[in-house]
């Protein structure tokens, strides 16, 4: 008997020492959103494109995980990123010192074509005059290219083709590598439709200049000196290293289906972060010193039972959180400190049952089974209840919301292992001991 209670406290003292390991430094391991260390909130709009083929709904779910995955290229930690109504979509990026460039990298529409140069200057001259027979089948763009302030410059107008040969859809990587003038250039792989189409391109187009636009700016425009089958090229034009970087990022990442406009935005402080975590922190403290003052003074060695079953409670909480990658918010903290006193209060329930047992004369033993056995339905009913609501929360709501009930739901399951198993290992050991007799409750 007493080898099945070894077990059960061997197994608690396991998922502490677990717990322990997983949330240490819990300053690296546990990421804190951005009323907690700043950042940078966005709201975006996403305009109707012209030619709209789905919903607008859809074009902005599609918006939203072109933006999500550009976000996961800048190396953000824990980013919120959540559509509002039909075109709209809110960016939270958490830590990021410089708020302009990831507006710039996540708004930046990055449409990447390859279109056919028409070399006759006559043809040229008659579309810069606005000649509509020119213009019908081609338009013209300006190559860009840096001034002695490294600002870049619409300088050379160039010819193109109306119609692209090929787009980024046809992409499927870019990286950052070094052009033979050693400057910095972009990489590209096609996928193997698009390797296909630029083998075709290229060979039927020998010697002829092949402009690379993005966004409507030529930034390269290379003779095509022979045909290209493994569908790799490179885009060049005076980078800096950050420059090619961000425009592989938003390469990869893949073109937005519409113009997507920053309607508003705010760069919240670590000053205000810094208010708000000590506030909390307080708060919190204070809340749970009163619980434990309480508790030992009403219940005694029970009450210290209590106190180490909501400590076991709130590891297992971080520790879930650390392992799944959660992030730590203001609504969170909320949840995490109303799970504190779910726990507390399922083991009054339970305290409550043992005094009346004790009071009808039954003995320590008896009364501790009776008392945990009869107030468990009542610990169920209360905490199946919570859960739903916070899974509630959890699934259908978003950012704060969302954060509240994941805390709120892993919590109460939690509890239900300290409040009733544990609590019950450690009672159940001591009886076995014999020890209990001498204790009051």
């Amino acid at each position: 008997m007493m080898r099945n209670h070894y077990i059960k406290v061997g197994f608690i003292v396991a998922v502490i020492a677990y717990c322990l390991w997983q949330i240490y430094p819990i300053e690296k391991k546990i990421k804190r959103g951005l009323d907690l260390q700043g950042g940078v909130h966005v709201v975006l709009e996403v305009k109707e494109p012209q030619e709209v083929e789905k919903s607008m709904s859809d074009v902005t779910q599609r918006a939203l995980e072109i933006i999500r995955n550009r976000v996961d290229g800048l190396g953000v930690s824990e980013p919120v990123i959540q559509k509002e109504g039909t075109n709209r979509i809110i960016v939270d990026l958490p830590g990021v010192k410089d708020a302009q460039r990831a507006i710039e990298i996540i708004g930046k529409t990055a449409l990447l074509e390859f279109r056919l140069v028409e070399e006759d200057s006559k043809k040229l001259t008659d579309a810069l005059s606005g000649d509509s027979e020119v213009l019908k089948d081609y338009e013209v763009l300006y190559m860009s290219q840096k001034d002695e302030r490294n600002i870049a410059r619409q300088t050379s107008p160039v010819l193109v083709k109306r119609q692209p040969e090929l787009t980024g859809a046809g992409l499927s990587d870019a990286f950052v590598g070094y052009g033979a003038s050693g400057f910095p250039e972009v990489n590209f792989v096609l996928n193997k439709e698009g390797a296909v189409k630029f083998a075709t391109v290229t060979g039927e187009n020998i010697n002829r200049r092949l402009a690379i636009v993005l966004d409507g700016v030529v930034k390269s425009a290379p003779v095509i000196r022979d045909r290209i089958p493994d569908g790799r090229g490179q885009i060049s034009g005076d980078f800096t290293m950050e420059e090619a970087k961000e425009l592989a990022v938003v390469l990869r990442a893949g073109a937005l289906p519409a113009e997507v406009r920053v309607i508003y935005q705010q760069i919240v402080g670590p000053t205000l972060g810094k208010e708000y975590i000590e506030k909390s922190i307080r708060a919190s403290m204070y809340g749970v010193i009163v619980i434990v003052i309480f508790m030992v003074a009403y219940y005694y060695f029970f009450g210290l039972l209590a106190n180490f079953a909501m400590a076991i409670n709130l590891l297992i909480l971080l520790a879930f959180m650390s392992m799944f990658k959660g992030v730590l918010t203001l609504p969170g903290i909320a949840g995490i400190a109303l799970t504190c006193g779910m726990a507390v209060d399922a083991n009054i329930l339970i305290f409550e049952r043992i005094r009346e047992e004790l009071r009808q004369g039954k003995s320590a033993k008896s009364s501790i089974e009776s008392g945990y056995h009869r107030a468990w339905s009542a610990i169920l009913d209360s905490n199946i209840t919570t859960i739903i609501t916070g899974s509630i929360l959890f699934f259908l709501g978003e950012g704060p919301i969302k954060g509240f009930g994941l805390t709120l739901s892993v919590g109460i399951i939690a509890n239900l292992f300290t409040a009733v198993f544990a609590t019950k290992a450690i009672v159940d050991f001591m009886v076995a001991n014999r020890s209990i007799e001498k204790l009051r409750i």
